[in-house]
């Protein structure tokens, strides 16, 4: 059973069984020309909200000692059975994995914003700190229910950045516990890797937290990239 936080706003409640942070393992699968890169990586998410109509989101992941090759327990598919996958994972203590040494190996992070994607009103703030005029909209279940789609899906928006030169705009929808993505745009900095689109498949099974993320970068075409499956923690 999913619990909404008393206090959420509305237009979150969609989102609620996100909150909180997640821990586990998945694995890196990605195929440039005739090399494939497969490792195995540590991570942990946490989606959070400050009492606006978002959540924000942060993901840090980090290197596992290299093992002789496997399939990695919590790895997923894109294809859509994989949300249905009862494999376990074990979460990492401590937040992290170190290698032979005792230190962790940092891989990568990612931080941004998650929200219903709905188009910005009066009552809204911005553009830059602007005050909203007037109370702000959707503040009720009742009108939050009117942006479901003919599906019955609440469409969606999630912006990520990384330190590393990309932006990456996503849009989706969010139907129960199922989320997919797919880039709208990806904006690079001159000095950033050659990096063109990507999608995201998230789902809540058996509760656990399971994604599955596919890109189309390096002259690749879109092609399986990474997955996971995480614990809640917190």
């Amino acid at each position: 059973m999913i619990e909404i936080p008393s206090g959420l706003p509305s237009e979150l409640v969609p989102l609620s069984w996100l909150i909180g942070v997640w821990e586990g393992t998945g694995v890196i699968d990605y195929q440039v020309g005739d090399e494939t890169v497969t490792r195995e990586f540590g991570q942990r998410v946490s989606f959070s909200h400050d009492g606006l109509p978002y959540l924000n989101y942060n993901s840090y992941t980090w290197l596992l000692p290299e093992q002789p090759p496997r399939e990695a327990e919590g790895a997923l598919s894109t294809d859509e059975d994989a949300l249905s996958d009862d494999a376990a994972a074990d979460v990492a203590p401590d937040g992290a994995s170190a290698d032979e040494s005792g230190v962790p190996e940092p891989l990568v992070t990612e931080t941004g914003y998650w929200r219903l994607e709905r188009p910005l009103i009066e009552g809204d703030p911005g553009p830059g700190m602007l005050p909203g005029q007037g109370p702000r909209p959707f503040g009720t279940a009742q009108s939050v229910e009117a942006l479901r789609t003919s599906t019955g899906a609440f469409p969606l928006q999630v912006s990520i950045v990384h330190p590393n030169g990309v932006s990456e705009l996503y849009l989706g929808q969010i139907d129960g516990p199922r989320i997919d993505l797919a880039t709208d745009a990806v904006v690079r900095t001159a000095g950033a890797k050659e990096y063109a689109a990507a999608t995201r498949l998230y789902g809540l099974v058996e509760n656990h937290l399971l994604w599955a993320w596919d890109i189309a970068a390096l002259g690749q075409d879109l092609r399986t990239h990474a997955s996971a499956r995480l614990a809640k923690a917190d």
